[in-house]
């Protein structure tokens, strides 16, 4: 009995180090092979010219590294992305306590602006914050991007956070109300790291939608990456090379955000289950 448990044991370590290991490798061996075969293809109809691109991402100087064009864009897409984000926070927290709240007055109110923001574009936002809002409180492209992104962003972070608060059982709040903790303890030590730990892959997306929605603010004249790569593209002609560098970019700045919140998941869902 104890060998048949043995080998059991061993043949279901052999299957989770296949499904957690070998085929996510496989999977990316599989599509660095395709996107090498289309690189190959494209490359006999087109002259690949990466000398020139790289001066648009920095050079080394006698008197150090100087960045280039592109970094400075993608320094503006990162701060563009801290700001939308805690302003988004602030709006999210808001109106989930608007939607959760017993005044329908203020659940209705949110839940007509949450629809509304959530069922147009965001290109169409942009532009009526730009030529609308803008215009009237007098406001810079860069802060009004700010501002319609943490909008946007905020009405689907309310949601989670809404239905992240709905979903604790009721006893949570009762508990702690009895312990004698007030409304504030009870949200900053009870419900808040609860709520977290739940929606973190949802906050985490949204993070990363975030990121890449930031795209969308050159068309309103804010220098970020996509528009100083559009102006690297009208320079040079490179459209391809810049296009491939900035997408790369794009990743990687993704990458940074989905990798820590893929981490603390798993953190968060090993002591849920009492694993160290």
């Amino acid at each position: 009995m104890k060998k048949n448990m043995q080998k059991r044991n061993c043949r279901e370590q052999a299957a989770a180090c296949l499904k957690n290991f070998f085929l996510p490798l496989v999977l990316v061996f599989v599509l660095l092979a395709c996107a090498l075969w289309i690189y190959g293809e494209a490359s006999s109809n087109y002259s690949w010219q990466w000398p020139r691109v790289w001066r648009y991402l920095g050079v080394w100087t006698e008197d150090g590294f100087k960045p280039g064009i592109l970094l400075h864009g993608l320094g503006i897409t990162v701060l563009l992305s801290l700001c939308s984000m805690g302003l988004a926070v602030f709006f999210a927290v808001t109106l989930a306590f608007m939607r959760l709240g017993r005044s329908p007055v203020l659940s209705l109110a949110a839940g007509v602006l949450i629809s509304a923001i959530r069922n147009t574009p965001l290109l169409i936002q942009l532009f009526l914050f730009y030529f609308v809002v803008s215009a009237v409180l007098h406001l810079n492209p860069f802060a009004t991007a700010v501002f319609c992104l943490a909008l946007f962003e905020g009405v689907y972070l309310a949601e989670i956070i809404r239905s992240g608060i709905a979903a604790l059982p009721h006893t949570q709040w009762e508990a702690s109300f009895s312990l004698g903790m007030g409304l504030g303890k009870t949200l900053r030590y009870v419900i808040f790291p609860q709520v977290f730990r739940n929606i973190l892959p949802s906050l985490t997306g949204q993070l990363i939608s975030l990121i890449k929605d930031t795209s969308l603010v050159s068309a309103i004249a804010v220098a970020d990456l996509t528009l100083q790569a559009r102006n690297v593209i009208a320079e040079t002609y490179l459209s391809f090379e810049i296009w491939i560098v900035t997408a790369c970019l794009y990743f990687l700045l993704t990458l940074a955000v989905s990798v820590p919140g893929f981490f603390w998941g798993r953190r968060y869902g090993r002591r849920r289950h009492g694993i160290k």
